[in-house]
């Protein structure tokens, strides 16, 4: 007899809570294998494809493409033949943060649904399976004294929906249910905007956002001094602040709250620094770029002014000094903006610097980039000069100390030599962290890399 196993969505490790389902990999009635990638996710990283640890026959399917889950919520279950090998039964090799290596957990106990009672919302069984529910419980039926008919729902079971009279409320998120319940809001006045009318987080969203949303009654009549929310406009258009763009929003907003910053700025002749990039890419070998000689310049800079890559431990009040240099730089991909990361670019010469820039932005591009691979920075390049400006403030990438913008490489005015002359010049700006050093330290490191801008052949000092 076939053993139906339920698959949830595994903990993708660097604190994420939550993942959008962008694109199924697999059918109901598909045939899997143990580690066959079933369903590709976003998260507020990377895009992610997340394989079953267990072989069979996919039997459900939980959440359309676009549906956001939280992290333990059910993706989709497999039934698991008696024939299968010993791999398919005692579970995966491959590990996600969550799941794998163990053996398959008990299938948790469903109760019968009401007669007339349909599967879950968001679950696409295939013909003939065997799906249960719990029953409704009505007063006249037996239930205990002071029970209501919506709180039913055992706490672990992340699958049941919410119970009414008239039939079962389509939720399938614990932290749907959970953000009506706190705000007071009744789950049996909405109409669910997903697949078979299931309940969303956005749809509890817009009707709390909403002054025309019928809304459970308060336990006392409002009074002259209760204040009264005012209603919210109703004009224009609402983006969710999630996935890539929510993560920024709250990573810069943190910056704002916790980093005392700072900037300064210096012009810089980046015509010497020109000529000897078109001399290294004449002698043939692989193309050195602009970013990684602006990258070697920075590492040569930390490595004398060492302030600049640190980080700040706010709970020990403490100034961490890190050994490394993992530099970022920043890259806007359709996605949105993204950091990943070099790591130990110190140890990197301007060939191997080049290629690698050259492949983070290529995943960054088609969103393949790991978890791994966009966190752990301890300094920020940001070449915002491919927009067309010239100068920023760039806000630091907490908790990093310090970030180098650069601008736009154009011919100007300069006196060179003694005599007015047309140069190609750039604005480089760096904004740090007053706590972990003062104005000379970081004027010192910016005069630094603008000297090794204006004179490639200062770097060689420290090469």
């Amino acid at each position: 007899m076939a053993q139906v196993l339920e698959f949830k969505l595994p903990d993708l490790g660097e604190g994420l809570t939550e993942a959008e389902i962008v694109r199924w990999l697999v059918e109901v009635g598909d045939v899997v294998a143990v580690d066959q990638p079933v369903v590709e996710v976003e998260t507020a990283k990377a895009m992610v494809e997340v394989p079953c640890p267990y072989g069979g026959v996919v039997t459900a399917r939980f959440g359309e493409e676009g549906t956001e889950l939280p992290v333990g919520s059910p993706l989709l279950t497999v039934a698991v033949g008696p024939s299968s090998s010993v791999d398919e039964t005692e579970g995966s090799g491959n590990v996600l943060v969550g799941y794998g290596t163990g053996a398959p957990p008990a299938r948790r106990r469903r109760v019968r649904p009401p007669a007339g009672a349909t599967t879950l919302p968001g679950a696409t069984p295939s013909p003939g399976a065997h799906t249960r529910t719990r029953p409704a419980h009505h007063p006249a039926a037996g239930n205990p004294p002071g029970s209501s008919a919506r709180e039913h729902t055992p706490a672990a079971d992340h699958n049941a929906t919410v119970v009414r009279a008239d039939g079962p409320v389509p939720v399938i998120s614990p932290l749907v249910r959970r953000l009506a319940r706190e705000n007071g809001l009744d789950l049996r006045t909405l109409v669910g905007s997903g697949p078979e009318g299931l309940i969303l987080r956005s749809d509890v969203e817009h009707a709390l956002r909403s002054a025309h949303t019928p809304v459970r009654a308060p336990e006392t009549p409002l009074t002259p001094h209760t204040p009264v929310a005012p209603a919210h406009a109703t004009a224009g258009t609402r983006i969710p602040l999630r996935g890539i763009r929510g993560t920024v929003a709250d990573k810069l907003s943190r910056s704002r709250r916790e980093i005392p910053d700072a900037t300064c700025w210096v012009d810089a002749d980046a015509t010497e620094l020109l000529h000897a990039r078109r001399a290294m890419n004449a002698t043939g070998g692989p193309k050195i770029s602009l970013l990684a000689l602006l990258a070697r310049i920075c590492t040569a800079a930390l490595a004398r002014y060492p302030e600049l890559n640190s980080t700040v431990d706010t709970e020990a009040r403490e100034i961490v000094r890190l050994d490394q240099v993992h530099l970022g730089f920043a890259a806007q991909t359709e996605r949105g903006l993204v950091v990943p990361v070099v790591r130990d670019a110190h140890t990197r010469d301007a060939e191997s610097l080049s290629a690698e820039f050259a492949r983070l932005t290529e995943a960054a591009r088609t969103g393949t980039l790991t978890p791994a691979e966009l966190t752990g920075g301890t300094f920020t390049l940001n070449n915002y000069g491919v927009f067309g400006v010239d100068g920023s403030t760039p806000i630091i990438n907490h908790p990093e100390a310090a970030m180098l913008g650069v601008g736009r490489i154009i011919p100007k005015p300069w006196v060179y030599e003694g005599e007015l002359a047309v140069r190609q010049v750039v604005q480089l700006s760096l904004t740090f962290d007053h706590r972990v050093c003062d104005g000379g330290t970081a004027g010192g490191f910016l005069r630094h890399v603008a000297d090794c801008v204006e004179q490639p052949a200062v770097l060689l000092r420290s090469l």
